[in-house]
């Protein structure tokens, strides 16, 4: 993906558009385990790798910007940019992200926790501001599996097959 805005040592194509994988392979060198200041975010199936160095504000996730990214949501794009403009770091750091799994809204949820624990590895005055508007809490909430369902009904079952008349589950069944 190619953007036409330029950033700290952005890479040019030869059309004078950024190319954002490159850039982010300029920004860090090392990849994500290199970089100082990072945080993880986490909501539901999703982790989102954030990391945070100097720059102009911008958001990049997965090599593609923001607002493309986010397809536009203004819900989504609020929430990805509400820990930076909490603490009136918006125009301060450059944001780098890499979100798996899940779908776009449990990402934006995931990223905004992961850029608050970023935020902190920066600089720890900035836990209390964080924590009284309550982004460092991870949102536990998952989808509740299959599995988990049939280990609670099994005795259920396993109760009214011995109940039955002639033994088998399908006898308490009325046709």
């Amino acid at each position: 993906m190619k953007v036409c805005a330029v950033g700290v040592g952005a890479v040019l194509s030869e059309d004078n558009e950024v190319d954002l994988e490159a850039y982010v392979k300029s920004v860090l060198p090392g990849g994500f385990v290199a970089a100082r200041l990072w945080g993880t975010g986490r909501r539901k199936t999703v982790v989102a790798g954030v990391v945070i160095v100097d720059g102009t504000g911008q958001i990049i996730i997965n090599n593609r910007t923001v607002q493309d990214y986010m397809q536009g949501n203004p819900l989504w794009l609020q929430a990805v940019k509400y820990p930076l403009a909490s603490l009136g770091y918006e125009q301060k750091y450059e944001t780098i992200v890499r979100a798996e799994d899940g779908g776009l809204s449990a990402q934006a949820q995931a990223i905004l926790l992961g850029i608050a624990r970023a935020l902190i590895v920066a600089n720890q005055a900035n836990r209390e501001p964080l924590m009284k508007q309550g982004l460092l809490t991870r949102d536990s909430r998952v989808v509740e599996r299959r599995a988990q369902l049939q280990a609670e009904w099994e005795p259920i079952i396993r109760k009214i097959m011995t109940r039955s008349r002639g033994g088998g589950f399908r006898s308490t069944c009325f046709y």
